[in-house]
Formats: C-alpha cells, structure tokens, sequence
C-alpha cells in the first residue's frame, strides 16, 4: 500500500477516535448539565439519576462505536500480519462485551431480544 494512502487511513482513524472522545465528552458534560438543571426544576432525585444515567451510557456507547470505526481503519492501513490483527480481535471483543454490558445496563436486555 502507498505511503500516502497510509497516511490519510492514518489521520482519518485519528480524526474519527478523537470525534469518539469528544462526543464520550460533551454528552456527559451535556447529562451532567441537565442533572443540574433537572435539580433547580425540583424533579425527583430517582428520576435524575435514572435520566442521567442513561444519557451518559448512550454517550459512552456511541463512543465506542466510533472507536471500533477507528480500529477498523487503522488496521487496513498498518501492515497487516497475525500480530496486528490479534491486537484488533482483542481489542474488538473487549469493546464488543463493553458495547453489550452497557446496553444491558441500560435497557435491562440484551440488544436482541424484543422490546416487551
């Protein structure tokens, strides 16, 4: 592969990693700032904490995904051999069972099964 086409691959996984960071980041600030607010309004202090949760979980999943999207590139560019794809499977799996644990957590089942 090019040298060039690995630099673009390169910055494009950089740039996507760090929109990750930055929506993990502004949508806590964003479920922290409508906590407060929720708090002024005198909402119940459950119904807070159970709306701030969530919001900050669907933040954190959305991150993650845009991480994976991240990894993905970056290991098409890099010279691809056994120990850079092992990394990428490791790393795939451990933001996979992140993924489910927090949609667990989240909706209280599994993303496959029906909503009733």
């Amino acid at each position: 592969m090019s040298e060039f086409v690995k630099r673009i691959g390169e910055w494009c996984a950089v740039i996507i990693e760090a929109i990750g960071v930055g929506l993990i980041a502004g949508l806590a600030l964003y479920a922290l700032a409508f906590a407060i607010f929720q708090l002024y309004r005198h909402v119940e202090t459950e119904r807070i904490f159970r709306d701030t949760r969530q919001r900050l979980g669907r933040g954190i999943l959305l991150g993650l995904e845009f991480f994976v999207a991240a990894d993905v590139i970056h290991s098409v560019v890099v010279e691809v051999n056994f120990e850079t794809v092992g990394v990428l499977a490791i790393i795939m799996l451990i933001r996979t069972f992140l993924s489910f644990s927090l949609e667990v957590e989240l909706n209280g089942r599994w993303p496959w099964q029906n909503r009733e």
